[in-house]
């Protein structure tokens, strides 16, 4: 495995198992297998409603706790529920996590970024980010912060590639994490000639390509499937290493173009909803 080094001197691995838009019991069964194959990098969230799940899915592994790291992220409805972080880590079965975000820019986020900087301080977070925070959001919480956060979770792919926000995540040293790091079912990415020709190269599927791009990046990366012999195939992309030249060629596919677009009316819906948790 390859790792990120973090600004607080922890290091997280470059690739790991998203659980979005899974069930439950697809989570379930994906995290133990993932955990059984050699992954040691979980994501979840409040917003996911599987978090009872994964640590089901983390008990069932068989794989010591200490060597995961448990990623995920509180919902706007929580961020002034005093007791988010601890019900939180009560539905994970853990007593700490190694990444707790704020999800999204909504409500009052101060108030829940604060409360990741106490879960900091009391050691429920080893490791604290931020989730769509781009623009202003970001500058703002610069002004803000107490504690600066060692990752931040965006969109980012060959097509947008983030360059304007890696500026500023330069500046203090916070990691990238990539979601829809394929694209989101849109096959022009995967289709694209230069992943065909890498792919036939090192004898690996488009998608490997696109998963080995954002490593060398310096991205972590957080691929989230159902089948098990994609999370395996996910998995199977550190024995090789793409050029200078070969990445110089994909950095052309950079459209600066994302996919999902957030509104403002989207956020205040945001925090408005409340999760309905999955039951024991």
């Amino acid at each position: 495995m390859e790792y990120l080094e973090l600004n607080n001197g922890l290091k997280c691995p470059v690739i790991g198992i998203g659980t979005f838009m899974l069930s439950p019991a697809q989570a379930e069964n994906s995290v133990r297998e993932a955990l059984k194959m050699g992954y040691s990098l979980v994501d979840t969230a409040n917003a996911y409603v599987n978090e009872r799940a994964v640590g089901r899915g983390m008990k069932a592994s068989g794989v010591k706790r200490e060597q995961i790291i448990l990623s995920t992220k509180l919902w706007p409805s929580e961020y002034e529920n005093e007791n988010a972080v601890d019900e939180t880590l009560e539905r994970l079965g853990v007593d700490y996590v190694d990444l707790l975000y704020i999800h999204q820019p909504a409500g009052n986020w101060l108030a829940g970024y604060r409360q990741l900087e106490k879960a900091y301080k009391e050691g429920k977070a080893k490791s604290i980010g931020i989730s769509n925070f781009e623009g202003k959001y970001i500058e703002e919480l610069q002004t803000k912060w107490e504690i600066a956060p060692q990752f931040i979770q965006v969109e980012a792919h060959p097509y947008f590639t983030q360059t304007e926000l890696r500026k500023a995540l330069n500046q203090y040293g916070i990691k990238l994490m990539s979601w829809y790091p394929l694209g989101h079912g849109d096959k022009s990415l995967l289709k694209e000639p230069v992943f065909m020709k890498l792919g036939q190269k090192y004898g690996k599927t488009p998608a490997q390509i696109i998963l080995r791009w954002h490593t060398q990046m310096g991205f972590a990366v957080i691929p989230g499937s159902r089948n098990v012999e994609h999370i395996r195939d996910n998995l199977d992309i550190l024995d090789f290493v793409l050029t200078d030249g070969e990445m110089a060629e994909i950095a052309k596919l950079d459209k600066g173009v994302r996919y999902y677009h957030r509104t403002d009316a989207q956020l205040v819906q945001f925090a408005a909803w409340q999760p309905t948790y999955e039951k024991e």
